[in-house]
Order: C-alpha cells, then sequence, then structure tokens
C-alpha cells in the first residue's frame, strides 16, 4: 500500500475516525503541488493553460467515475459531501414536482438530507421519513408500500456513519425504479472503502466526498447519470454541466481523483486489513469491559467501522480522556458531534437515551494496526472506570 502522509506521526497517535477525515494520500498531496504552484488556469478558457486545466480536470473525472462504475459525463464535482446532498435534494425533487410533492428519506439520514428536506416540506413538499429497524436497515417492502402514492425523489444513506451499516442499496433501487421514482444514495461511507458499481446499484443519483478515502477536504461529486433530471444547485455559470456554477477547485480534484485510483487498486486489501481490526474491536471490547454494547448491524456493515454505547457514561467525557492518550475517536456523526443533543440515530434504532449517551465510533484505515485494539482497550478500562465512579447512575446499580 502506497503511504499517506504521516502515517504514524511522533506522539504514536492511534487516529480512529476515517470516516470523518481520513489521512491525505501522499500521491493525492503530489498530485495537487504542482498545480497549487504554477498550474493556474481557467478550464473555461481557450488559452494554453485552460485547456491544461480542462485536462486535468477530465482525467480526474474519469478516475473519480472508474471508482464507482460510473461514466466520467456523471460526475458533477462540488466542494463537499453536504453540498453534493444539498445537491441532490434541492435539484432533482424541483425538476420533478409536476410529478409529485412527495420526498421519501430514511429517519438515519445525514442532516444534509434531512434539513434540506425539511427547508422543502415549507415550500410545499411532502416529507415521509421510512422507520428502520433495530440494526438501521430499511425495509424494502416498506418503501414499496410508500411509493404506490409516487414521489419526486427518494434518498437513502448507503452507509449510516454512526453505527456503520450497510443498506441494501439495489434492492431500494429496484423498488423505487418499479415505482417510476429516482433514488439518491449518500455514499460518503462508502465510497472507496467498499465496492460500488452504479450499474449494479441501479441509483439514480450518488454522493462521494474525496476525503473520506485519502484525498483533500474540498472536492465531492454528485454522480449523476444521464436520464435523472436535476436543477441547477448554483446558477450563473456553464461548469459541471450547468447544475453548479463557478470555478471548479482544480487542485483539490486532482487529488480526489489520484486517491479515488488508488482506492480503486487497494480495496480489496484495506477492507481486509481494516475488518479485522474491526472485528477483533467489536468482539474484544464488550468482552473486556461490562456494560459496553456494539451498535449497527454485525455483518451487513463497514469493514473499517466498530461503534458502541458505553452504560453509564457520558461519550463527550470518554472522548477527552482517550484523546488525552492519543486515541482520535468519535461519537457519531462529525457534523453533529459538538452538538450536545442525543443521537436521532441511535434512538431511531431504540436505543435508550442514558445509553446513547455513551456512544463511541472507530473507524480504521491502511495505517493502523491490530496492536491497536491492545492500546484502545488498555486505555479504556481505567477512563471508563473513572467516568463511572463519577456518574451517580452507576453508583445506584
Amino acid at each position: 500500500m502506497s503511504e499517506t502522509i504521516d502515517n504514524k506521526n511522533k506522539n504514536n497517535e492511534i487516529y480512529m475516525d476515517h470516516i470523518a477525515a481520513a489521512p491525505v494520500r501522499r500521491e493525492a498531496v503530489e498530485a495537487m503541488i504542482p498545480l497549487l504552484r504554477d498550474g493556474f488556469g481557467n478550464p473555461q478558457s481557450v488559452h494554453a493553460r485552460g485547456q491544461a486545466a480542462a485536462e486535468v480536470l477530465q482525467h480526474s473525472r474519469e478516475q473519480v467515475a472508474a471508482l464507482v462504475g460510473a461514466d466520467p459525463w456523471d460526475v458533477i464535482f462540488t466542494a463537499t459531501g453536504s453540498e453534493a446532498n444539498n445537491m441532490a435534494l434541492r435539484g432533482i425533487a424541483p425538476a420533478r414536482k409536476k410529478k409529485s410533492n412527495r420526498i421519501v428519506v430514511s429517519a438515519i439520514e445525514h442532516h444534509s438530507i434531512l434539513n434540506p428536506a425539511k427547508t422543502l416540506a415549507k415550500d410545499g413538499y411532502e416529507i415521509v421519513i421510512l422507520p428502520v429497524d433495530r440494526y438501521g436497515l430499511v425495509s424494502p417492502d416498506r418503501l414499496k408500500a410508500e411509493l404506490v402514492g409516487g414521489a419526486a425523489l427518494v434518498s437513502i444513506i448507503h452507509a449510516n456513519t454512526e453505527i456503520g451499516t450497510i443498506e441494501p442499496i439495489a434492492e431500494l433501487a429496484a423498488v423505487a425504479r418499479e415505482a417510476g421514482v429516482p433514488l439518491h444514495s449518500d455514499a460518503w461511507g462508502a465510497a472507496g472503502v467498499i465496492p460500488l458499481d452504479m450499474g449494479k446499484l441501479g441509483a439514480s443519483a450518488l454522493t462521494i466526498a474525496g476525503q473520506n478515502f485519502g484525498g483533500p477536504p474540498g472536492a465531492a461529486a454528485l454522480i449523476l447519470p444521464k436520464g435523472t433530471p436535476a436543477r441547477a444547485l448554483i446558477e450563473g455559470g456553464v461548469q459541471e454541466r450547468g447544475l453548479r456554477a463557478g470555478q471548479e477547485n482544480i487542485p483539490a480534484i486532482a487529488g480526489m481523483g489520484a486517491a479515488a485510483e488508488l482506492a480503486a487498486r487497494e480495496l480489496e486489501a484495506t477492507a481486509a486489513h481494516t475488518k479485522a481490526i474491526r472485528d477483533a474491536l467489536i468482539s474484544r471490547l464488550p468482552e473486556e469491559i461490562d456494560d459496553v454494547v456494539a451498535t449497527g448491524h454485525p455483518e451487513m456493515r463497514l469493514p473499517n467501522h466498530a461503534s458502541f454505547c458505553v452504560r453509564y457514561i457520558e461519550g463527550e467525557g470518554m472522548l477527552l480522556f482517550l484523546d488525552q492518550k492519543g486515541i482520535r475517536a468519535a461519537s457519531g456523526s462529525a457534523c453533529t458531534s459538538k452538538a450536545l443533543k442525543g443521537s436521532y440515530v441511535l434512538e431511531a434504532i431504540g436505543i435508550e437515551t442514558a445509553l446513547a449517551q455513551g456512544s463511541i465510533v472507530f473507524t480504521m484505515g491502511p495505517e493502523n494496526s491490530p496492536g491497536d485494539v491492545d492500546t484502545i482497550i488498555s486505555v479504556m478500562k481505567p477512563v471508563v472506570a473513572r467516568l463511572r465512579e463519577m456518574s451517580p447512575i452507576y453508583k445506584r446499580k
């Protein structure tokens, strides 16, 4: 495997928050440096520098398309996954409003799906929230029942970043297609981690972001195949098929392309490597620390994702103590971890509020090792014990 930047830093930190931001691949940085230094040029310009930038943009489009089995024409570059999700909801649903004003989403979507849906509800759309089971799975039968009356759009997350569960997107997309409704999937957590193929998935649109598989922040994409109607999210230019006006971030996109090519090449090996670490965490942590509950589906989950709830403690305190020991983990979505609110994802799968407060998520990458599991458990034991001694709930146990 090629190296990431600072695989192991001087403090020997254990970085296990890859789903929020993976270490940038060295090759991605190398693709960006000459463009940042002297590669200026607008892809819309007809002169030599402009055409050189256009060639970089097209090559990156081809690299990203190959990662998800799409046509390069289908790749609409954005700055973030949240922007791509907004483009899907605000672009596809309005383009189909004459057919239906209903939008169907799951209860465990990212806020960049749920919040635009709430805003669209103010504009007259009917928002249908699909429940999930205790593992976080959406039922194809439930979706089929909801689509009897039609819909403008269905949006179902591919793999939830908080609990790791992988949804049956191909089956859900088939249900939506039979009903004549486009299905968008937010594949932020899945792209570059598990195999994705737009043809096999049957989705009408897909969100991916480079920073989840070793690209730099500032480059993401909405995969929007021919035939999926959409309105522009940002108007004022012809860039990105006229759907996202403004000059593209060429250096970041080049980095995303380089990272996408590497991720595709190393996907199988990386998945096997991280799965071994993931499985060790999921089996050992509940065994070696009392009252630890694994969350998400035990099998249909991301190979680099292990998530738990630790009873009788507050998760933010646990994360801070672990951080002091060099272990970087998370408590949920990076977009909500500082909101100081209960997890709507854990609530949706039936986790009681008190238990949900002790949420912790480990997401690993190529630089992690099986030995990291030993370190995490040895550090967590006294941290959990200390926090529980401070808890009045634990004392009354």
